[in-house]
């Protein structure tokens, strides 16, 4: 079958749990798509553009990974996409309530995508992209959590 899998997120920064869920997927659908959201509502750290470039440099070597940058509803982008899949990482149960939400506000904005929830594996999971840059931002390693152009792109948004 060729299915069409998304995984939307603000990706501020890419983490090594984005990266193992990204994959993990690669291997279960035809096509995953890395939708890079606009969201300005969260303030991120990176542009758009150098969300996606890092995203895209990242994952160049995995063919069926494709990475698009893009701002409104998820549903309408899916829809453009011919996703049927959407893709989101649950780190732990208090994610799955918001989780739900906007599977089921997704699913009704776009009745043919089908959420599947998928967990990081045991390293990965307390890693956040907040968690992330506060530990850069007060000179902290980050090596374990971001692959090393993350990294770097981090160390020199902070000026460290």
């Amino acid at each position: 079958m060729n299915i069409t899998a998304i995984y939307p997120g603000t990706f501020d920064p890419l983490t090594n749990g984005h990266a193992d869920l990204v994959l993990r997927a690669a291997r279960l659908f035809s096509t995953v798509l890395v939708a890079v959201a606009a969201n300005p509502s969260k303030k991120p750290l990176f542009t758009l553009g150098e969300r996606v470039e890092l995203a895209r440099e990242l994952f160049a070597p995995y063919t069926n990974v494709k990475v698009i940058g893009f701002s409104g509803l998820l549903a309408d982008l899916a829809r453009e996409q011919d996703a049927q899949v959407l893709i989101r990482g649950v780190r732990a149960v208090a994610d799955f309530e918001y989780e739900f939400q906007l599977a089921s506000m997704n699913r009704t904005l776009n009745p043919k995508l089908d959420s599947i929830f998928m967990t990081p594996s045991e390293k990965n999971t307390f890693i956040s992209s907040t968690l992330v840059k506060e530990v850069c931002r007060h000179g902290g390693d980050v090596s374990g959590f971001v692959s090393p152009k993350v990294e770097q792109a981090l160390k020199t948004k902070f000026g460290k």
